[in-house]
């Protein structure tokens, strides 16, 4: 089968093994995969992953092992990414997504879903409406990242926030806050993305447009830049016992200085994958397009193109079909 995997290149295979399911697995025909800064970050030595890449999906399933209803056979999915051992007391808590056992599509000990097929445990597949497009269904993944917000914090209806960072993240946090009738404001660098957040009722400012006025004046701040520069920013927007949501991972090789976190007596809040049965019934009910998030869709064959333009600052979400 077609396989797009890194070793020490990005590579498409065209005779790689098609995978065997074990007796709790599905077997999933790839539809429609999202390319994501992580499998960008992988192939700059992320996690130290080798592998099949690509974690956001929609598929069907084509087979089922012997623990598994074949109920689910022909079924149009999507799925979890976090694959935990359900045999710990992370998992007893219900906390599979922080199973020190885990593997990860994609990312962590097991093969992704740029190919032609995966497997998934049962538990970890949802099937979707045929109200939902394979376009939008790609998305279900870093929408459900951006609802987890929603479940860790309190918004209330008075609280002023803020989401910092304009790419692909900070866009599907803006579309969820949007559905949720959260009041906002957006603020990035680039004036066309923010356009996106401002069509969907969002307040929006560019980073030269921000003043003192701006410091210390939220309650809310998601950082979704995943740079030094946008982490210090945030916390410098939020008020003093305001609420600090880290979206993106920072790499910094340099000292953050924290000393206004503690000033301020500021909450921070690490934020990663969420639930998807959420974000499904938004998309179900069409709370949330998609679209013009939509930067291109190529097929695997064309994986070079599609990666050169999910690399462009223009870009924002590359699609492959297959």
């Amino acid at each position: 089968m077609k396989a797009l995997t890194y070793t020490d290149c990005l590579k498409l295979e065209k005779d790689y093994p098609k995978p065997k399911i074990s007796d709790n697995e599905v077997l999933i025909k790839t539809l429609m995969v999202g390319i994501c800064n992580t499998d960008y970050e992988i192939t700059q030595g992320y996690m130290g992953y080798k592998g099949v890449l690509g974690h956001e999906f929609v598929g069907i399933v084509e087979e089922a092992g012997r623990n598994v209803s074949k109920n689910l056979i022909g079924k149009r999915v999507v799925g979890e990414i976090n694959c935990a051992c359900n045999n710990c007391s992370y998992c007893a808590k219900s906390l599979q997504r922080h199973c020190p056992n885990r593997s990860t599509l994609g990312i962590f000990k097991k093969d992704g879903c740029f190919s032609e097929y995966f497997t998934l445990p049962k538990e970890n597949v949802i099937e979707i409406s045929k109200n939902i497009d394979d376009i939008t269904a790609v998305f279900t993944e870093p929408l459900a990242a951006a609802y987890e917000i929603i479940e860790q914090i309190h918004i209330k209806p008075d609280s002023k926030v803020a989401i910092v960072g304009d790419g692909k993240l900070g866009l599907c946090i803006s579309l969820v806050f949007s559905a949720l009738n959260i009041d906002f404001t957006h603020i990035g660098k680039h004036s066309q993305k923010l356009e996106i957040s401002k069509n969907l009722g969002a307040k929006i400012k560019l980073l030269e447009e921000l003043n003192e006025k701006d410091k210390k004046a939220y309650d809310v701040v998601v950082e979704a830049t995943g740079s030094t520069g946008g982490f210090e920013l945030s916390a410098a927007l939020v008020k003093p016992r305001g609420n600090l949501v880290l979206k993106s991972t920072i790499a910094a090789k340099e000292g953050l200085n924290l000393a206004s976190i503690v000033v301020d007596e500021i909450t921070i809040t690490g934020s990663r994958c969420g639930q998807f049965k959420p974000i499904l019934r938004l998309l179900e009910n069409k709370k949330i397009n998609v679209k013009p998030l939509v930067s291109g869709i190529y097929t695997i064959d064309d994986y070079k193109s599609a990666f050169e333009k999910n690399a462009s600052k223009e870009s924002l979400k590359v699609l492959i079909k297959f």
